[in-house]
């Protein structure tokens, strides 16, 4: 083996796998039962790793390309670190070539295992996103503070999206105010189904293999039904322009008890896998409203999540780690809840947004930011814990995307570097963009403060 292929880098595009397959060269990909217990991760985000790592490896096949592939199955490495020594070992590789790790502990580990191997490791820039870091250190060298809003700002100049002679089309660079429409009380009316992919041959082995090998993790797997290839996050992507993107703007900020997905694309995932690129996601969109598919709030909010947020997070988790995981500057320290597990509560909003994440793996931002993150901010939940839950139960969760969010926005664990102040707030926001107070058991259903009190 030469090349080192990690399981959220599934991109056939991929500097590594440019120009090939080489008959001398070996593709080295590798299932290690760690990553999916060094926080008790959902059934469905292991199970949308592994299915997506297996069909990636057999489309490199079908390319041409050597693929050594470690599955869970047949190996017993206890970590990765293991596991590549023991690759290295078998292959004698001259030198192990690799795109950069999305993750700091993981980098460190293929750093150190090449060391001990005494094997060169090269590692290349990731062109899957628009910016390197070198880019983020000139933007923010001379700034006494970095603000998403700013960058974002940058970020569109550059890119031209949504831009005309420099200057946002429209007139107005952020368009939030306007995406905060609720739904009225009569509900969202029809809304469009889940774009899902009832499980092939190859996931439904590994739906076996997370029930049996994985049992006692939260979650379950019958309605797994996302996309694990490139062909079905194109799918994905092309359902989300047409069906959802028109209403996305107005709602994205909406709840409504029982809806689980609404206007929202569910392509994190992908993206965040690699199997779909920034870039043709923000074509896509932009293309829509210049059609007039879309309207302009819904398309400029969706591209300010991946054109700014997206690309801010990533450089701010490198520029922050490894310190981040362990910042607390309000010094919080209570335990994570159960319910968190369970989604056991009488509160509409939690048990919403906890129930839906148990059974699918996903809940979309504000249900994550106004909800299960502000009632761990309130109540003073170690950030740690939330970090390590907020890891584990989504399926889109990536460290170097969840733990900025989680620690920085979410629990103002890092004392204000990404967000300027604590994210605090009554449940005033959350009674007026959802169903959930007024059915709720308890009273002055509008004051989630005076709920908290009670746990």
């Amino acid at each position: 083996m030469s090349l080192l292929v990690l399981g959220d880098q599934l991109d056939l595009g991929s500097p590594v796998l440019a120009d090939g397959p080489w008959a001398d060269d070996c593709v080295w990909m590798a299932e290690v039962a760690e990553e999916s217990t060094k926080v008790w991760s959902h059934k469905a985000r292991i199970a949308l790793f592994l299915s997506a790592m297996r069909h990636f490896a057999e489309r490199l096949r079908e390319r041409g390309w050597q693929v050594d592939y470690q599955a869970l199955e047949r190996h017993a490495h206890p970590d990765l670190g293991a596991a590549l020594r023991a690759a290295i070992e078998r292959h004698q590789p001259q030198s192990v070539r690799m795109v950069e790790a999305g993750e700091y502990g993981v980098a460190r580990i293929v750093e150190h295992a090449c060391a001990e191997m005494r094997v060169p490791l090269r590692i290349l820039d990731d062109s899957h996103f628009l910016t390197t870091h070198a880019d983020f250190d000139r933007w923010q060298s001379g700034r006494k503070q970095w603000v998403m809003e700013h960058f974002y700002r940058e970020m569109r100049r550059k890119s031209g999206y949504l831009t005309a002679s420099g200057e946002p089309v429209g007139g107005e660079w952020n368009l939030d105010k306007q995406n905060r429409r609720a739904f009225p009380k009569s509900g969202p009316g029809i809304l469009p189904g889940r774009c899902g992919f009832p499980p092939d041959t190859l996931t439904r082995q590994v739906l076996e293999l997370v029930e049996r090998r994985f049992a006692d993790h939260p979650g379950d797997l019958d309605a797994f039904a996302w996309p694990v290839t490139r062909e079905q996050a194109l799918e994905a992507l092309a359902d989300f322009i047409d069906l959802r993107l028109p209403g996305f703007g107005d709602y994205q900020d909406a709840m409504w008890v029982g809806e689980s997905w609404l206007y929202h694309s569910q392509l994190a995932a992908a993206l965040n896998l690699k199997l779909l690129d920034p870039r043709e996601v923000l074509d896509a969109a932009v293309a829509a409203f210049d059609a007039g598919r879309a309207p302009l709030n819904a398309v400029e909010g969706f591209v300010r999540q991946i054109l700014g947020w997206r690309e801010y997070v990533r450089h701010l988790y490198w520029a922050s780690m490894p310190g981040l995981l362990d910042e607390n500057a309000l010094d919080a320290h209570q335990p994570l809840p159960g319910f968190y597990w369970t989604g056991e509560t009488e509160m509409v909003c939690l048990r919403e947004a906890l129930g839906q994440t148990l059974r699918t793996g996903y809940a979309h931002h504000i249900q994550r930011l106004m909800v299960t993150g502000l009632c761990g901010l309130l109540l003073g939940v170690e950030p740690r814990q939330m970090h390590a839950w907020y890891l584990a139960v989504y399926v889109d969760a990536v460290e170097w995307v969840e733990a900025p969010n989680t620690l920085g926005m979410s629990q103002f664990a890092d004392g204000g570097r990404l967000g300027t102040k604590p994210y605090v707030a009554s449940g005033r926001y959350i009674q007026r963009m959802s169903n959930y107070c007024g059915t709720c058991h308890f009273e002055g259903a509008g004051d989630v403060d005076a709920r908290f009190r009670r746990f």
